[in-house]
């Protein structure tokens, strides 16, 4: 089993994994820290590639539904499904939200 600084990182592939088939609409609805998954791909565009665009407003919606801090919890998969990290975490605020501490770069 693969391991990174003693965690085991099973539970995390299956999180990439889940989030992956949610944000290409592969899958049946299910709720995700209070969200529904098939939501999530509103935020796509402004979470991934160079230079996003500011998130629009059904993506704010989906943000403002969202348990946050559960949400945050999955930052360390978001580059192997393509999202950056940098743009996902600073959504809450552009979406006139606090950020919380789970949510914070650095």
């Amino acid at each position: 089993m693969a391991r990174i600084g003693g965690k085991t990182l099973v539970p995390y592939v299956g999180v990439a994994v889940i989030l992956l088939i949610a944000l290409v609409g592969g899958a049946k609805a299910t709720a995700i820290c209070n969200i529904d998954s098939t939501k999530l791909n509103q935020c796509l565009p402004a979470v991934s590639g160079q230079s996003p665009p500011p998130p629009s407003k059904q993506c704010c919606s989906v943000v403002r539904l969202a348990n946050l801090p559960c949400l945050c919890s999955y930052k360390s998969v978001l580059p192997a499904i393509g999202i950056n990290p940098v743009y996902a975490l600073a959504l809450p605020k552009k979406c006139g939200l606090k950020t919380p501490p789970e949510c914070r770069v650095g």
